[in-house]
């Protein structure tokens, strides 16, 4: 199949073969299915909790406008990664272009840095939310949370392109076949023959950045919010303030602890099966379960699904009054 080119032709090659799942060749049709039909109930989900936060009045606060960007966030990770594998399982020829290796590569990680700066705001507005509720809507001002957003979105997309750049600029004279099913900076940086130590420093440094960091404003803001709770002295008000933030604490928990095992720790004499499961897990099955995790424990965003769904059934089910039924 060409899996490999001659090591004189590598050092700047034109496109890398991608294993994926290629262990599994009887099964591949299968996976094909399982993939697609897991990235269209991700979407499906992903766009439905978008969709309802944007219609209904009631979500309009700051904790549901971080959570409909988050969902598009993680909707937009998953569509860096499924696509392309999809067509991978269909051929033989698994190939991708340098070009396009480094521009997966590049949103891959821009998108998922968002990620974690979009969970640590998250956090912060539930600290706020729950410690201070008198003051909720004056520090959760309209221009804070776009500025958190817009914000998370630059620093996240800015920072990677240095690294974009500085991974381009690496020779490979190894093998241009890549044992991932996405371009991944780990195996990427395995196939390298150049020195990868400074590469390696930076992307660490990155990862103890923007990973740690956020995820000690999360441990902080959840300290505080923990301490709040206990001394409210009503067991139910207990119960419901736990209720908002379990979903949130759940994502957190899921997000940081593959993300962390994979990058946060040199690459040398990682096991690249064991990072494949883990990226499949940080990629494709926390956007699936994210929707539902958020939602499924949330009584206001079930209550406006159960309107909404309601409405669309009168809709559906009056012809006669089509012209005259808006679904507001």
């Amino acid at each position: 199949m060409g899996m490999e080119a001659n090591s004189e032709n590598l050092s700047h090659p034109q496109e890398f073969v991608l294993l994926g799942f290629s262990g599994l060749w009887e099964l591949q049709n299968t996976l094909f299915a399982i993939f697609l039909i897991l990235y269209l109930i991700t979407i499906t989900g992903n766009a439905t909790v978008i969709v309802l936060i944007h219609l209904d009045s009631r979500l309009h606060t700051p904790m549901y406008f971080f959570l409909s960007t988050f969902s598009l966030v993680e909707t937009l990770v998953i569509t860096t990664i499924i696509p392309r594998m999809l067509v991978d399982l269909l051929t033989e020829k698994k190939t991708i272009s340098f070009t396009w290796c480094l521009t997966q590569f590049y949103f891959y990680f821009s998108l998922g840095l968002t990620d974690f700066l979009l969970l640590a705001a998250m956090s912060i507005d539930r600290y706020v939310a729950i410690c201070h509720p008198l003051h909720y809507s004056t520090i959760m001002s309209r221009h804070l949370c776009n500025s958190l957003v817009l914000g998370s979105l630059a620093s996240a997309f800015l920072t990677m392109i240095p690294t974009t750049i500085w991974m381009a600029r690496l020779s490979f004279c190894r093998s241009n076949v890549i044992n991932h099913f996405f371009c991944d900076n780990v195996p990427l940086i395995k196939l390298s023959c150049s020195d990868t130590r400074p590469i390696e420093l930076w992307d660490f440094l990155l990862a103890l950045i923007f990973i740690l960091s956020s995820l000690l404003v999360t441990i902080i803001s959840y300290v505080a919010i923990i301490s709040t709770i206990l001394r409210i002295p009503s067991a139910s008000s207990q119960q419901k303030a736990f209720s908002t933030c379990a979903s949130h604490f759940t994502v957190v928990v899921i997000g940081y602890g593959s993300t962390i095992f994979i990058y946060v720790r040199p690459s040398k004499g990682s096991s690249m099966d064991i990072n494949k499961m883990l990226s499949l897990l940080t990629s494709v099955l926390t956007p699936l379960l994210n929707p539902f995790i958020f939602t499924l424990r949330n009584k206001k965003v079930k209550e406006v699904f159960r309107d909404r769904l309601w409405k669309l059934c009168v809709f559906l089910s009056t012809p006669a009054k089509k012209c005259c039924l808006p679904l507001v």
